[in-house]
């Protein structure tokens, strides 16, 4: 089965992605390690499209199970026919972006409030985060993934609220049961 989990940053996709991952032995693979180019500091040089898109697709054309973490919007409209199975998260934006201040703080420490240039790029990205839920943003956002929703052919599922990542995987996990029998 092919799995595509995405959401907002924060709501957990890599989480649960991995937990599936183990759990199913399917591989995983997080969008993050195709979109961006190594770089220090990390996630500011953005990968050619192309070579992002040939470079996951080299990574999943031989396999029949695996799950794609992220969000593909901007991917291109092949991939809104590639997956067999869509995970949408939905976390309540005040938890999900404490969730990201506490994850970029315990990634780069106090680094993103001592250097000036550090610290600019922390608050674009929160103020990026949290233009998620604005309907009318134009960027990845809670309006552009629903009407991405909306032309996948594959069985849609959300899962919204700030439950366990246990009970996360048990949702998908009963679905993929269903869906293979």
């Amino acid at each position: 089965m092919r799995i595509h989990i995405f959401g907002a940053s924060g709501s957990g996709v890599t989480t649960l992605g991995k937990q599936l991952s183990q759990q199913l032995r399917y591989p995983y693979f997080d969008n993050d390690e195709f979109f961006w180019e190594p770089s220090d500091p990390p996630f500011t040089i953005r990968r050619d499209p192309q070579l992002r898109i040939q470079m996951l697709r080299d990574n999943i054309d031989d396999l029949d199970d695996y799950i794609v973490g992220g969000s593909m919007v901007s991917w291109g409209h092949e991939w809104l026919s590639a997956f067999d199975l869509a995970v949408f998260l939905y976390i309540p934006p005040d938890i999900r972006l404490e969730r990201l201040k506490a994850r970029e703080h315990g990634r780069y420490g106090d680094i993103i409030y001592i250097d000036p240039e550090r610290h600019r790029q922390y608050l674009e990205f929160l103020a990026w985060a949290e233009s998620y839920d604005d309907p009318a943003s134009t960027r990845r956002s809670i309006g552009v993934h629903n009407k991405w929703m909306l032309g996948l052919t594959c069985k849609v599922i959300r899962i919204e609220g700030d439950i366990s990542v246990e009970e996360r995987v048990r949702l998908v996990s009963d679905v993929v049961q269903t869906q293979s029998c």
